[in-house]
């Protein structure tokens, strides 16, 4: 059974472009890379090789990978979104309740994340404890160093 992820149209035209590079060019690198070292002579003890196999197997691994992302995308229709309860692309402002620090994240899809844009994952411990909240409710989070507790002040698009 495959993950369903849940992206944006450009988050999805981002994965095609990543695919794109990874067959287009990283692909007929290593195989370039393959045929040099092959060129070399004996292969038994030819670490250039043997490396560039290694480096041959994880990017196809990686490609594999991209395909099933990109296969099991759905993307979503965000004029569907709303701000009642906190859900995916919505940019949620929290309040850590414990040294009353303000943060604001948007909630998206695992292959859009990146903390310096403020965007983390749905998967993340604390996404998965806001999603369903309303404005006002309080969530206890499990953080590396204990629990946080974090309050919904704000919910928007």
């Amino acid at each position: 059974m495959a993950n369903i992820s849940y992206v944006t149209e450009q988050g999805l035209e981002k994965l095609k472009k990543e695919l794109e590079q990874l067959e287009l060019i990283e692909r007929p690198k290593i195989s370039q890379q393959i045929a040099e070292a092959r060129d070399k002579g004996d292969l038994s003890e030819n670490a250039e090789y043997d490396a560039a196999k290694e480096a041959q197997g994880m990017l196809e691994m990686k490609i594999s990978k991209l395909k099933d992302v990109i296969a099991n995308s759905r993307i979503l229709d965000q004029s569907k979104l709303n701000t009642s309860t906190v859900q995916i692309l919505n940019k949620v402002k929290i309040k850590n309740k414990l040294n009353n620090a303000v943060m604001q994240y948007t909630l998206v899809s695992e292959s859009e994340a990146n903390l310096k844009e403020g965007k983390i994952s749905v998967n993340t411990p604390i996404a998965r404890g806001l999603l369903g909240k309303k404005v006002g409710d309080v969530v206890k989070v499990q953080i590396p160093s204990g629990t946080a507790e974090f309050e919904v002040l704000e919910i928007s698009l």
